[in-house]
This record gives structure tokens, C-alpha cells and sequence, in this order.
């Protein structure tokens, strides 16, 4: 059903959230509109789709959020591969997180959660795994979904089929409050025509760039840089994640290597030289064979970041406005619980569930009381720092 006037809810952004959540919409009846300036740019092209609230060592609400959205994933999925008649590239291939030592390993947040192992058992699930690893914990629950090639086209034709429709090289200028509340937005077209389009409802998705639409959300650009090996098929058939490095092969042998993590870059361009040398030093730890596999590709992105490293969900400080953004390393695992939390909160037809309405406070964009949007710096205090859901 469409909105007052037969207006579609709007969704500002293109990227991995913007279709999920226009997805979500589509499919509990709304007419849906996506305005994108150029979704190539978006973080869920360049991600390496990783599945691992347990591997990344969450805690408090954020672990919670993110074993919800990965219960959530399977049907997620199988709703997105039924309307666009394609695959998601969807593998519970687990994930191992190797330490230098057995104290190391124990110590680690989640380790309770998953399966120990010793050297030999590293050596098991990751055959040629680096000599300076000891120990490790095999995360079975935790996955991928090869997001690049495969997650980005089925969402975008699953949205397509069920009726939403895009403006492509559409910017956003400006939001339309005149009356106190949301009434449309200012966008500037490709060809540079300003045009306002009227809505009541709309959903910010902008990931890295959502700050620019509302300078006082606590929204950074954290740019990460990425690589792909081509390696021999099921030559690693686990996701391995170190510190600073992970290693997600896909089911044909192609090697995705990432990350850095650079907030002091913005929204610079392009591929560096250091960057680039840290990726490379992570392979030899990781998995020294793999220096020898060719390269196929370089690229970089920005991940969302907040001080807290946390999505900001739920309504904004303006009615008819709600948040779909921040969501840093863990864009591709919180889609799901992301979709049926803003779908349910624009609808009106909220959840079921109670306790995920309590969970969703925790996620307000208000919860930082000093955040000084001049500052433009967020936290960074896990251990395992990887681009993932964020570019991630």
C-alpha cells in the first residue's frame, strides 16, 4: 500500500541497506522509491560478506543484534533468492580465529561459544595455516555470503520484481521540514535538474555519507583497502580471521583479503602503497602458500563508523525520518534484523517480539551525549579490526 497521496516511502541510499530495507517494504505492500547518487560506490559491493558476530568477538547488544539477524539470515535469504530467481551465494563455511597462544584464546570474548582448538586442530581446518599460530576457536554458526558477486544483483532484482523502483544519479540536497515534520526532499537529478520529491515517510540509508544529509549524526567514513587471490578450489574451505587480516575464500577459489583500517583517510581515493603492504604481510601470516596465488582484484571503500561502533536504528529527531546507517564492519550481517526492524517501525506494523523492541533502544542515534560532529573520530578498541560488513 502506498503512502498519503499514493507517495512511496523513500529510501535514501542504494547500497546493501537501502535494498534490504526497500526489499522489506516491497514485500509488506509499500510502494517503494530508492534514490541513490551512484550505487557502485556503496559499501556492499566492496565487502567481503562475512557472517561472524561470534568470530569478530561481539559483546553486550551488539552480540545480541548479531545472533538475531544470523537466526534470521537462512529465511532472509531464501525470501530475497525466491522473488529475484537468483542465489545469494550463502555459505556456512564457519570461521576459525587463530591465536598465539592457548591463554590468548581463552581470554577472547566469545570463545565460550565456539569449538577450542590446539595446534593440530588449527592445522585440521586450516591446512598450511602460519607456524606462529598455537591455538584457535572454530565458530561452526558463523558464515559468508559472497556479497560482490552475488547478494548485491539477487537483492537488486528481488526489489525490481517486486515493484520498486530508482532513481540512479539522483543526490540528495536536502531535507523537506517545513511543516515540523518530514515532507519530502530536495535531490538534484544526473543531468542536474533540482526537483523535490514529496513523501511523508522516508528511511536514511547513506552509509558513510549519511552525515551529509544530517550533519549531527555521528556518522564517519573509515575507508578500508581489500584484494582477491584466485587459489586452487577448496583450498580453504574456512573463513579465517586474524588480527588486522581475514582470509574468506569462496566456493570457486577465489581469495578475498582484507582489511585496513584507516579513519584518518575520509573519503580519500584509492589504493596505498602501506595499505596494500599490510594486506600482503597478513597473507604470509595467515596462510603462506597463498602469497604465490595470482591476484585478480584491488579496491578500497568506507565503512560507517560511530563511536561506539554501533548501527544508529530506529527514528530520527525528525518525524517521518528513520535510520538504517552506522552499521561500521557489520552491514552485510545486520541486514536482515536491519530490514524487519525498519520495515515493521515505517509501516507501523512494528514486531512481535518484545524483547527486540527493547533491543532496538540500545541503538538510538541520541545515546552519545559529547559527540562533537567537528571531531569527526570514533572508537577503536577491538582487536580484530577488519573493513567486513562495513565496506563489511
Amino acid at each position: 500500500m502506498a503512502g498519503a497521496g499514493g507517495e512511496p516511502v523513500l529510501v535514501l541510499g542504494g547500497g546493501l541497506m537501502g535494498l534490504a530495507v526497500a526489499h522489506a517494504l516491497a514485500r509488506r505492500g509499500e510502494s517503494v522509491l530508492v534514490l541513490s547518487r551512484r550505487r557502485s560506490e556503496a559499501a556492499g559491493f566492496v565487502a567481503a560478506g562475512m557472517l561472524a558476530p561470534h568470530a569478530e568477538g561481539l559483546e553486550g547488544v551488539m552480540l545480541e543484534l548479531g545472533r538475531r539477524s544470523l537466526e534470521r539470515i537462512p529465511a532472509w535469504v531464501a525470501d530475497i533468492e525466491a522473488d529475484a530467481g537468483l542465489s545469494c551465494g550463502r555459505w556456512r563455511c564457519g570461521i576459525v580465529v587463530p591465536f598465539a597462544s592457548a591463554a590468548e584464546r581463552d581470554a577472547y570474548p566469545t570463545a565460550g561459544r565456539g569449538v577450542p582448538l590446539d595446534r593440530a586442530g588449527l592445522e585440521r581446518e586450516v591446512a598450511g595455516i602460519g607456524p606462529g599460530w598455537r591455538a584457535g576457536v572454530l565458530f561452526p554458526q558463523d558464515g559468508q555470503i559472497d556479497n560482490r558477486r552475488s547478494l548485491m544483483r539477487a537483492l537488486e532484482k528481488a526489489c525490481t520484481a517486486l515493484g520498486v523502483r530508482f532513481q540512479e544519479g539522483s543526490e540528495v540536497l536536502g531535507l523537506d521540514t517545513a511543516t515540523g515534520r518530514l515532507d519530502g526532499v530536495w535531490t538534484r537529478t544526473v543531468q542536474g535538474q533540482e526537483q523535490r520529491i514529496a513523501s511523508r515517510r522516508a528511511v536514511l540509508s547513506g552509509g558513510a555519507w549519511s552525515a551529509r544529509l544530517l550533519p549531527n549524526l555521528p556518522v564517519v567514513p573509515i575507508k578500508g583497502q581489500m584484494l582477491s587471490l584466485q587459489g586452487p578450489r577448496e583450498a580453504l574451505r574456512r573463513v579465517v580471521f586474524g588480527p588486522g587480516t581475514y582470509l574468506v575464500p569462496r566456493r570457486d577459489g577465489l581469495l578475498v583479503v582484507g582489511a585496513t583500517s584507516e579513519p584518518e583517510a575520509g573519503f580519500s581515493d584509492g589504493l596505498t602503497p602501506q595499505g596494500q603492504r599490510q594486506l600482503q604481510e597478513g597473507i604470509e601470516a595467515l596462510l603462506p602458500a597463498a602469497v604465490h596465488w595470482p591476484p585478480m582484484e584491488r579496491w578500497w571503500g568506507f565503512r560507517p563508523g560511530t563511536p561506539d561502533q554501533a548501527p544508529l536504528l530506529g527514528p530520527s529527531a525528525i518525524e517521518g525520518l528513520w535510520l538504517a546507517t552506522g552499521h561500521y564492519r557489520n552491514g552485510v550481517l545486520l541486514a536482515a534484523i536491519t530490514a524487519e526492524l525498519t520495515s515493521g517501525l515505517v509501516t507501523g506494523a512494528g514486531t512481535a517480539d518484545r524483547g527486540l523492541e527493547e533491543l532496538l533502544r540500545a541503538f538510538r542515534w541520541d545515546r552519545f551525549e559529547h559527540w562533537d560532529p567537528s571531531a569527526q573520530t570514533v572508537a577503536s578498541s577491538i582487536r580484530r579490526d577488519p573493513v567486513a560488513e562495513g565496506v563489511g
